[in-house]
């Protein structure tokens, strides 16, 4: 399966600067936009979940479950990056993802960070 399958982040091409670090080298935060999430809830997948009860009898990786948290994850983050944009922010630090189960029908999945705007050093 190809890489992107089973990796995510930011779209490439985003004006939102992504990390998990608390600090980007080389630049200064000009201003703090403030708290920003983008949140999702996936149900699962009946195929999924079959797929997923076969292999804890045998072992191995539950790939399609792999994906579908892969494409949940992302989907979380592209929400984040929207509402970073939106409230003029060019940067989010100290992103952290939020996983729980939500009501028994699935996965809520929210992508949180620190909206700033950034600047690079002089």
């Amino acid at each position: 399966m190809p890489i992107d399958d089973y990796t995510g982040g930011p779209a490439q091409g985003s004006d939102v600067l992504v990390v998990t670090t608390n600090e980007v080298p080389g630049y200064e935060v000009k201003k703090v936009v403030g708290e920003v999430f983008g949140l999702t809830v996936r149900s699962r997948n009946l195929g999924s979940q079959l797929g997923a009860g076969l292999k804890s009898v045998i072992g191995g990786e539950l790939k399609g479950l792999t994906k579908t948290l892969v494409q949940t994850r992302n989907e979380a983050m592209e929400r984040l990056v929207e509402a970073a944009a939106a409230r003029g922010a060019n940067a989010v630090l100290a992103m952290r993802f939020d996983v729980t189960t939500a009501q028994d029908v699935g996965t809520e999945v929210c992508a949180y960070g620190t909206a700033v705007v950034v600047a690079p050093v002089v």
